[in-house]
This record gives structure tokens, C-alpha cells and sequence, in this order.
């Protein structure tokens, strides 16, 4: 199920993509892969899945296989690296405001800069080589769309930026016009979707449900206009033991809607519904099964 060494999963809140990223990576590792499992939800629940308890980054879960779970303070890590200090130059000079002030700003109002640190993070570990495999576990699919318009609204911001910033010159550290690093921003973005084309495999994980099911078309239509598309569907929570009259009602109401979900022309994985909480390699190695022990309806 990966053709490329990053495989992103991605879907709306609770529908299990951290369940099944975990799995996957585990499946990974376990067959001798160098693994990494990497959560840019900011609400990540890797390790809680892993059950481990708060360490170093990334954290050894077992043989072959690290997690980390990303968040604002690497991203603020990140941008100060690449061009913080030196915008905190220009505002300064004619805005009064602490670094730590300006980074927090900055992070949190300007569109798509948390997710493209963390994919230009990704990038860079895919470019070292430091993995074999890399299972990405995304923010749910609104945040990972924002990211897909990141480059429109960088260039949005650049259009205006001769009048704004062509006098204004960095001090200090570098001499270099502010307009010169806006430009490097936006070739690295360029680049960080070059990325995501080219060395990412995309699983959307999806509910035999109304409401997930009518998204879909929105989501597809969406990725497409950036050039990008789904390598597969998996359907989570798919009842299998119909020994009830509400599972078999449940069931039957499930079915109507993977059949609406295999219509979409994208290959397809079902993992059912299990009885209790996945938590802990054992059940997670159940989930793997699923994913990688079974045959994909095309």
C-alpha cells in the first residue's frame, strides 16, 4: 500500500487516520523498514494510541520504529531558523514588540505557515534519507486543504510587496532586502508542493456515514485543482458480525454508503468495527491486518 516513501493520512476528526497511520507504520517497521510515524494534528494522539508516555522527539516506540508528534513550538523552532530573526528586523524597527511577541503573532495569524514548516520538516527528513518510511498523520482535511492554498495566498501577500518593502532594508545580521526573503519564502513553498506531488502517497480515511460520504466530492474536487489526487479510500468502522437487529440495520445503512464510496473510482480498503479500543501494538497489529491482509477493491 505505499509506492512513495511518505504516506499521508488524512480525513475529518475522529474518523480513525491516527488509528490507521499507527498501524501502518508499525506494519512497516516490523517487516525491517527504518520508520518514522509523525502526527501534525494539533490534537495528536499517537503516543497515547502507542501507549507511551512523553519523551524526547522522536521517541523509539520499538525496533525500526520512532513517533513524534509535531506541534506550535516546532513550528516556532522552524521559522526562526529559516527567516524569523530576520522579519523581526524590518517589523521592529518601526513596531515596538518582543521576538517572542512577534513569533507567537506571527504563527498564529498568517494562513497555512504552521502546516508548510511541518511539511518543509517532512521534506527535509524524506532528503537526509533519516528514514526509509515516513506515515504522516495530518490535521483533519479542512487545515490540510488550507495548506494546499498556501502558495495562492503567499502570493496574494508578495503582489503588493514592491511598494511595501522595496526600501526596506534588513540590518544587522544579513543586509538583504525584505523582499529578497519573501521571494525565498515562496520558492521554498514552491518546492514544499513540489514535494507533496512527488514523493507523497495521499490515504483518505473516511465512515460508511452520510455526512462523510457527501464530503468526498468536495475533497476530491479540491485536491485535483491543486494536482493532486488520493491513492486510496479506506473505510474504518465497518461492521462485520451482524448477530443484532440494530447491527443489522446498522450494517445494512453502512452498505449503501460503501457502495457510494467504491463508486468514486478510487481503490478502496475496509476495516471493521472492533469490539474495543485500539491502544497498544497488539490491536494495532489487528488494524494492519486489515489494511495489509486483504485484497483492495478497485
Amino acid at each position: 500500500m505505499i509506492e512513495k516513501p511518505v504516506l499521508m493520512f488524512g480525513g475529518k476528526g475522529g474518523v480513525g487516520k491516527t488509528t490507521c497511520a499507527g498501524a501502518t507504520a508499525l506494519h512497516w517497521a516490523r517487516k525491517g523498514f527504518k520508520t518514522l510515524v509523525i502526527s501534525t494534528d494539533p490534537t495528536p494522539s499517537l503516543r497515547d494510541i502507542f501507549e507511551i508516555a512523553p519523551t524526547e522527539k522522536p521517541a523509539k516506540v520499538e525496533e525500526n520504529l520512532w513517533l513524534a508528534e509535531l506541534g506550535l513550538a516546532e513550528v516556532k523552532a522552524m521559522w526562526d531558523a529559516k527567516f524569523g530573526r530576520e522579519v523581526y528586523e524590518v517589523f521592529s524597527s518601526f513596531v515596538s514588540i518582543e521576538y517572542a511577541e512577534f513569533v507567537d503573532f506571527i504563527t498564529s495569524i498568517l494562513p497555512g505557515l504552521q502546516e508548510e514548516f511541518m511539511v518543509d520538516y517532512i521534506r527535509t527528513l524524506t532528503q537526509n534519507r533519516a528514514y526509509q518510511r515516513i506515515v504522516w498523520d495530518t490535521a483533519p482535511l479542512g487545515q490540510t486543504i488550507h495548506l494546499l492554498n498556501m502558495p495562492e495566498m503567499l502570493r496574494e501577500h508578495l503582489r503588493p510587496a514592491p511598494k511595501i518593502y522595496a526600501r526596506l532594508k534588513i540590518g544587522g545580521r544579513s543586509k538583504r532586502p525584505i523582499l529578497k526573503i519573501l521571494e525565498e519564502w515562496s520558492d521554498l513553498s514552491a518546492e514544499d508542493m513540489e514535494f507533496l506531488r512527488s514523493e507523497v502517497a495521499f490515504n483518505l480515511v473516511t465512515i460508511p456515514e452520510a455526512l462523510a460520504v457527501r464530503q468526498l466530492d468536495g475533497v476530491f474536487a479540491e485536491f485535483a485543482r491543486h494536482g493532486f489526487a488520493f491513492n486510496r479510500v479506506i473505510i474504518n468502522n465497518v461492521i462485520r458480525t451482524l448477530d443484532s437487529d440494530f447491527l443489522k440495520t446498522k450494517g445494512a445503512e453502512q452498505k449503501r454508503y460503501i457502495e457510494l464510496i467504491r463508486g468514486k473510482g478510487i481503490p478502496t480498503i475496509e476495516v471493521p468495527l472492533f469490539p474495543y479500543e485500539i491502544k497498544g501494538t497488539r490491536r494495532l497489529e489487528r488494524v494492519g491486518e486489515a489494511l495489509f491482509g486483504q485484497s483492495q477493491n478497485a
